[in-house]
């Protein structure tokens, strides 16, 4: 191992022995720098040529540790003059020291009461979540997935089946499967984590029903982003907890915003990677105002990184709970979007002060976990097919986002505006005033085009108008054919409303 220092610059120690790839030694490093205040606000930082020389290394993991810096708003990159620490970093929180990071005070709050019965008001079946053709959201390309594989898998442990597999098992799910969750989190997302915090559960949706009863009494407040998921909403509401809508902007939920409505509340429901729907991905200055508020607060930050393996113009942004020294971040993530959905496995990583409350309330919703789709998903990521899939399918997706942006583009002309089709399996198209996006949706519908309205996302008034539109589920060819026909759905509107 060795450390290496440009003057005024903070050492990096880079191993070249480790696993661990040098650019994300050299991200790692510097981030750390960043946040910890090594590093300055406004500071220059050095030319990727020269800190290459400095540390003996070709300038290509150098360029890509600087790339992901910038993507994520550590770095700014100013044309002609270089790169510097980003000015738009909060202020390092000046308490004198860390915040309590176990249950004491008002952070129990709710370990041993009861969720009291509340009626929740869930979304009545709408017209553009009934099918699964073009613009669809939340499909994956089921075509593309490596069935033969996942066949030699399972049926590699249908004959080999052991009685711990046909057990009760723990709480917190079958310990290999844990064990390389843990591995591929450290790995390629930037996150402190053991297999002894990794809850296995039946996808997103049922893991922030378990956060709900875990962290909330009923009445507590909750911030959650505006526009934001409607089925996270309902599994908060269900618990009895209040919802606190936040308005998202172009550097994701506001976190001051949040501070003015509810300063009291005692969690924030946020997808920081791929906002939805927006798209947005939160900057490193609010990542850090929402970790010091948690932190000064004994809050809670529930991150849902549903879809963050699908980045584009970038690698894949590191975990908010990466950031989190005090251990307030509780991290989602599901399978199930990025293989197949009747999968239905995915994972909370508990801090460890929380481990015994969340076995207490996994127990007592559905004891455990079924074992026997684990086995077979371990040996799908230990055996190197999910990282290969992930691969092919961020190409694949790469090309549909393509051809529905371009197709967009050619089609509908002035006025409509795309955001977030940077990463996922889903945009956005913005509307120009006039048009409304329930009326185009529920036209759609009825052509078989499944483009959902922005304005169902919000709680309470829309502040804009737009449609979300998936294009992991369908070929080039099938998205372009849908463009055409939205195309003659909006024109159809749009003469209707001319005609004397």
């Amino acid at each position: 191992m060795s450390a290496r220092r440009t003057p005024g610059l903070p050492a990096i120690a880079l191993d070249r022995g480790s696993a661990t790839p040098l650019y994300r030694q050299i991200y790692e490093g510097y981030r750390a720098a960043i946040i910890e205040r090594r590093l300055r606000p406004g500071q220059r930082m050095p030319s990727t040529r020269g800190l290459a020389d400095e540390l003996g290394l070709s300038r290509i993991p150098v360029l890509n540790a600087f790339e992901q810096l910038i993507a994520e708003g550590y770095l700014q990159a100013r044309a002609g003059a270089g790169t510097y620490v980003s000015s738009a970093l909060p202020p390092q929180r000046s308490d004198g020291g860390p915040a309590p990071s176990g249950l004491s005070g008002r952070a129990g709050r709710g370990r041993g009461r009861r969720v009291s019965r509340v009626s929740v008001r869930l979304p009545a079946s709408q017209p553009w979540l009934r099918g699964t053709g073009a613009f669809a959201i939340g499909q994956a390309a089921i075509s593309d997935f490596p069935y033969a594989t996942w066949t030699r898998l399972l049926s590699r442990h249908a004959h080999r089946l052991t009685a711990g597999l046909l057990r009760y098992g723990s709480p917190f799910g079958h310990l290999p499967f844990r064990e390389a969750v843990a591995d591929y989190l450290r790995t390629t997302r930037a996150m402190h984590c053991e297999a002894e915090q990794i809850m296995v559960v039946s996808g997103s949706q049922q893991a922030l029903a378990i956060c709900a009863r875990a962290l909330l009494d009923p009445g507590d407040q909750i911030w959650t982003e505006n526009p934001g998921y409607h089925g996270g909403r309902a599994a908060l509401q269900l618990a009895g907890a209040r919802v606190v809508p936040v308005p998202v902007d172009a550097e994701g939920l506001d976190v001051a915003a949040g501070i003015s409505r509810a300063p009291e509340a005692r969690a924030a429901l946020v997808t920081p990677s791929h906002q939805y729907p927006l798209g947005v991905s939160m900057s490193a200055s609010r990542r850090l105002q929402l970790l010091q508020w948690a932190s000064s607060r004994g809050a809670w930050i529930i991150e849902d990184d549903y879809d963050s393996e699908h980045r584009y113009e970038s690698l894949p942004l590191g975990a908010l709970q990466g950031l989190d020294r005090d251990r307030r971040v509780l991290h989602v993530g599901t399978f199930s979007k990025v293989l197949f959905p009747a999968l239905r496995l995915g994972y909370i990583v508990v801090p460890p002060d929380l481990i015994e409350t969340f076995a207490k309330v996994r127990a007592a919703m559905d004891i455990c976990p079924p074992a026997f789709l684990q086995a077979a998903l371990t040996d799908f990521l230990r055996e190197g097919h999910f990282a290969l899939h992930i691969r092919r399918m961020r190409r694949r997706y790469r090309e549909r986002r393509a051809a529905l942006a371009d197709g967009l583009r050619g089609a509908l002309g002035e006025g409509f505006r795309i955001v977030g089709d940077q990463a996922g399996m889903h945009l956005v198209v913005e509307l120009p005033k006039g048009l409304r996006d329930r009326e185009i949706a529920k036209a759609a519908a009825e052509v078989e085009l499944w483009a959902m309205p922005l304005s169902w996302c919000y709680a309470g008034r829309a502040l804009k108008q737009g449609l979300v539109l998936g294009y992991g589920g369908n070929t080039a060819p099938e998205i372009r054919a849908g463009v055409r026909r939205l195309e003659e759905v909006i024109r159809s509107i749009r003469g209707g409303r001319t005609r004397p």
